[in-house]
């Protein structure tokens, strides 16, 4: 997880303050159960101690981030007290890395949840679907006692930040269900949750679009480490990025060619506007020329390195009219031509050694 020693330019203090004191007084409360002093978390934080006794009171989400850092550092538990046992540090980051190799956010999330009853069996995730809905799932399997708003609220967001970091997405929230009653910073719940939060409702979850669980996991080892210097920021900021409508018009260009004749196709098989359309994927960031032609650059790649065909068939398979406008292209996305690059590959693979056939044992 993250350091609390991790340099950071502005003042804790600085920012708007939505966090709840609430949150800050059950850290304090688990120090308090190890008979451990928190001033120095408190101070690192700018957290002044007169505020914990104001219900009304708030801290930025930078001061959230410095005092759970130096939390779970000094008590040794990335839980904060709210379990039986504690979660030694770096246990959430084991989790993280054990989802990194998953194939897409579903198998991912489905990891993490089965991964976290090995590190305590006080509550139960798992993730399915319902009418088009992804859920995840939280469940109680004893009294919280006063944690019980702290850790849930955590848990959940923490996994949600997990998920938006695997795939690199912005997941929206449709809605968050709470079996707790409204606490007195109810109004807090809009900044911590989008969408609609329901408490005193049956079950403690997340809902989003199913359609992000087929999104694939972009993430490896060295951006978990780099992710583990700051890991707090999954937990206590929402994640910026969405690229569901993006993986949707990469999936279609190359698995349904057939509809993407032109923008009013594409839109239409996705159920959108053509004006609706370029509008999300310019707010993702990306353009719909940019797609067709990463996707046209990965095909034309394959064939070329992976079959004999000749330039003029892999034009035309990618949907170009002649091979001139094809190396035309090709030379702008990737710099070389596409004989050049077949040329280098074959190469290449020549100079590689091969095994002998009976090694000396």
């Amino acid at each position: 997880m993250t350091s609390p020693n991790t340099p950071l330019i502005a003042s804790p203090a600085q920012g708007r303050a939505e966090t709840p004191i609430a949150f800050i007084q059950a850290i304090v409360q688990a120090y308090a159960l190890r008979d451990m002093d928190p001033s120095k978390a408190l101070s690192m934080a700018q957290i002044e101690p007169r505020i914990l006794k104001k219900k009304t009171a708030r801290v930025t989400a930078m001061q959230m981030e410095l005092i759970s850092g130096a939390a779970m550092q000094e008590l040794d538990d990335e839980g904060l007290g709210w379990f039986s046992r504690r979660l030694p540090w770096g246990s959430y980051g084991m989790l993280v890395r054990a989802s990194l190799t998953a194939p897409n956010l579903g198998v991912a999330l489905k990891r993490w949840c089965r991964h976290h009853a090995l590190l305590t069996g006080d509550i139960g995730l798992h993730v399915h679907e319902h009418s088009g809905q992804a859920i995840l799932q939280l469940d109680e399997a004893r009294d919280l006692g006063a944690f019980r708003e702290f850790c849930i609220v955590s848990v959940l967001r923490n996994a949600l930040g997990v998920a938006c970091w695997l795939t690199d997405s912005r997941i929206p929230l449709q809605a968050t269900t709470l079996r707790f009653a409204p606490p007195a910073h109810r109004d807090s719940y809009k900044v911590l949750f989008e969408g609609v939060t329901t408490f005193d409702a049956p079950t403690n979850s997340l809902q989003f679009d199913a359609g992000y669980l087929a999104l694939p996991v972009r993430r490896d080892e060295a951006a978990l480490q780099h992710m583990l210097q700051r890991a707090l920021l999954l937990t206590v900021r929402p994640y910026r990025r969405d690229r569901l409508l993006v993986e949707k018009v990469r999936h279609t260009l190359t698995h349904h060619p057939e509809h993407c004749r032109n923008a009013d196709d594409l839109a239409a098989w996705l159920h959108l506007s053509p004006r609706t359309l370029h509008r999300q994927l310019k707010e993702e960031g990306a353009s719909l020329q940019a797609l067709k032609d990463a996707v046209r650059r990965d095909i034309a790649m394959d064939l070329l390195l992976r079959t004999q065909r000749p330039i003029k068939q892999i034009a035309q398979a990618i949907g170009f009219q002649n091979d001139k406008s094809f190396i035309r292209a090709f030379s702008q996305w990737t710099g070389r031509a596409p004989h050049a690059l077949r040329q280098e590959a074959v190469a290449q693979k020549s100079l590689t050694p091969k095994s002998p056939r009976n090694p000396v044992r």
